[in-house]
């Protein structure tokens, strides 16, 4: 009876699933996109299921029959690929009809087939990257369903950072599980090494992506932002897919909302201004239903969700230009204040700032928070849509930005790339089997966390990796015990024009991303390394600038939290001087050597034989061994 209730099962099973994708090869990922026959009429808020459904009040005009927001039909359906083996990730591959038979008929009667092939599997992950999301001036307030379907229903990391904070450099830590000075991407040029072919042909082959893929079975989705000089002519434009991608829509340069150009595995596909049908983060969370619809049940998957909110323009959805018309920028104690004993860049803005920039950046942060209202309408589809599959309780979903933002703080109008908080600082959330609801993790976490995480839950063993980072599951789980760093390396290099800057030609040149009172947000020396310490008794911050100066910043933000007092000329000597050697060991780790113990965990060691007699001197210069 066991034996005929088995096959019985087996034989009904494809008649169960879904219509499937197939994966395109390398060759093919290059040369077409998804094609398909029409889907139901949707409107540019995404669809449910593929299921037609009236517009909301917070969808735009439907769209044409047989149009959906990825600017062509869908993806048609398949016959499944058979499943790939398994080289490194959690033993043997096992065939759906080896994985049916090894399953409890308990399992199968109560489940269905389907469905219990699915509860067998490693779990999902899905990734969404958000850019430039502060947490520090409350970017994460307009997120109201995203706090209920992963804030609340898992765990918060309240101490979550950067290594640098500008999107290139961040993305590439996130992709990699490295620092800056071991992945050599320094700023958002090519120059710096932004998707530049040395990136491509050193640092793409062995992100976690690459190794899901080739090395896990997953199947992997790309949608959005990558890095900020992807598509450049001088690196092989929107033809180049990187390894790792089974299915590429890939947002050409830097974020927009409308009028873009998207690599649709290696094609070109422009879009135009039509909300319907062209507007970013729609679009975005229309190809990631489809992918969920159409993906094979018989590998798991990893989704990369990247979206241009709430980058500038700051273009919001037309149904949310009304929204926060009383929200303005927060006037906390370090908004609008002169940085007398900071960094040149930070000391040369104009205070008190002029109403008109006030003005500016006030609407900049409304516009930011509009942006973030169509971000949430996606989190809720992605997330109703794998309940719907059945995969929402085998799936960990992370939500995360690549960097902090400010508006205001030091009398600097809008940017990021500076030291502080508000910059390096950025929300994580986590959702997935296993971890409790209504969670707050304290532990100082990073992007080169992201990495060694997710290849952890997939089973990868991590020691066969060089990543920098640790991987958060132990704390995910809530295991009891765990060793946890106690500090992490913050570097940045500046950017700026070989001349002076056509807006501010009286400053000489060297800097750049001027505003029109010619207070500059970046320059050539802006290049700066920190080490950032949370400890039980410590909460610091040490930064040296590689300039002339020499410059030293250091905040105890235990006693300043908004980091207006810089203690260098003040502080213990001897601490000064441990956080310089420290500063160093960190410039130069790799791997393991990045998560030796910090200057206050009782583990630290310091012989100030290695010292030099300068403490202001580093072991070599930040600019000179980077590229």
């Amino acid at each position: 009876m066991t034996i005929l209730l088995l096959r019985r099962a087996a034989c009904i099973l494809p008649a169960r699933l879904p219509r499937m994708l197939p994966r395109p090869s390398e060759a093919q990922r290059g040369a077409r996109a998804w094609e398909a026959p029409p889907r139901a009429v949707r409107g540019g808020g995404g669809a449910w299921g593929g299921a037609a459904r009236p517009p909301g009040p917070r969808d735009s005009a439907p769209r044409a029959p047989g149009s959906y927001a990825g600017g062509g039909a869908g993806p048609r359906a398949a016959a499944a690929p058979a499943p790939r083996p398994l080289r490194a990730c959690g033993g043997p591959a096992m065939s759906p009809a080896a994985l049916l038979r090894a399953l409890p008929l308990a399992a199968l009667l109560l489940l269905g087939p389907a469905r219990a092939v699915r509860q067998a599997r490693r779990p999902n992950v899905v990734l969404i990257l958000t850019d430039d999301q502060d947490v520090c001036l409350g970017g994460m307030t307009p997120l109201k369903k995203t706090n209920t379907l992963i804030a609340q229903m898992g765990i918060t990391f309240v101490n979550a950072y950067v290594p640098s904070a500008l999107c290139c450099p961040s993305r590439a830590s996130i992709l990699t599980g490295k620092y800056p000075h071991n992945h050599h991407v320094v700023n958002n040029t090519l120059e710096g090494n932004c998707s530049s072919k040395l990136w491509q042909k050193i640092q793409e082959p062995y992100t976690f992506p690459a190794l899901l893929k080739a090395m896990c079975g997953y199947q992997t989705f790309f949608a959005g932002k990558y890095l900020n000089e992807y598509g450049a002519e001088d690196a092989g434009g929107v033809g180049h897919v990187p390894p790792g991608w089974s299915f590429w829509y890939a947002l050409e340069k830097n974020s927009k909302y409308y009028n873009y150009t998207l690599s649709v595995n290696g094609k070109a596909r422009r879009h135009g201004e039509n909300y319907s049908v062209d507007y970013l983060t729609d679009v975005l969370a229309n190809m990631s239903l489809d992918f969920l619809e159409y993906k094979s049940n018989f590998e798991p998957f990893f989704m990369m969700i990247a979206t241009p909110a709430p980058h500038s323009p700051w273009t919001p959805a037309p149904q949310y230009t009304k929204s926060f018309q009383n929200v303005s920028a927060p006037r906390n104690s370090n908004f609008n204040i002169h940085g007398k004993n900071k960094h040149w860049l930070i000391r040369q803005a104009k205070t008190p700032m002029s109403n008109s920039s006030i003005q500016f950046l006030d609407d900049a942060y409304r516009k930011r928070w509009q942006t973030l209202l169509s971000v949430d309408d996606l989190i809720e589809k992605l997330v109703k849509k794998l309940e719907v599959n059945g995969e929402l309780d085998n799936t960990y979903i992370f939500y995360t930005s690549d960097n902090g933002f400010h508006t205001g703080q030091f009398s600097l109008p809008i940017d990021k790339r500076q030291l502080y908080e508000f910059d390096i600082k950025v929300p994580l959330l986590v959702r997935g089997p296993g971890i409790k609801p209504n969670q707050t993790n304290k532990m100082l976490v990073a992007n080169i966390d992201l990495g060694p995480t997710i290849l952890d839950i997939a089973g990868y063993d991590l020691n066969k990796t060089q990543m920098d980072g640790m991987s958060l599951l132990p704390l995910l789980r809530g295991d009891k015990n765990v060793t946890w760093r106690s500090d992490f390396l913050v570097e940045y290099q500046g950017e700026g024009y070989n001349g002076s800057d056509p807006t501010c030609p009286g400053l000489g040149p060297g800097v750049t991303h001027c505003f029109p009172d010619c207070v500059c947000e970046d320059s050539y020396n802006n290049t700066y390394a920190c080490v950032r310490t949370l400890s039980a008794a410590w909460d610091l911050q040490y930064c040296e600038f590689d300039d002339r100066e020499v410059f030293v910043e250091v905040y105890n933000l235990t006693a300043d939290p908004h980091q207006i007092n810089n203690i260098a000329k003040t502080i213990d000597q001897e601490i000064l001087e441990k956080m310089n050697y420290r500063l160093m060991m960190l410039q130069s780790c790799s791997g393991a050597t990045c998560r030796t113990p910090g200057v206050f965990d009782p583990g630290y060691r310091f012989d100030p034989r290695l010292m030099f007699s300068n403490h202001g001197l580093r072991a070599r210069r930040f600019s000179a061994q980077f590229l």
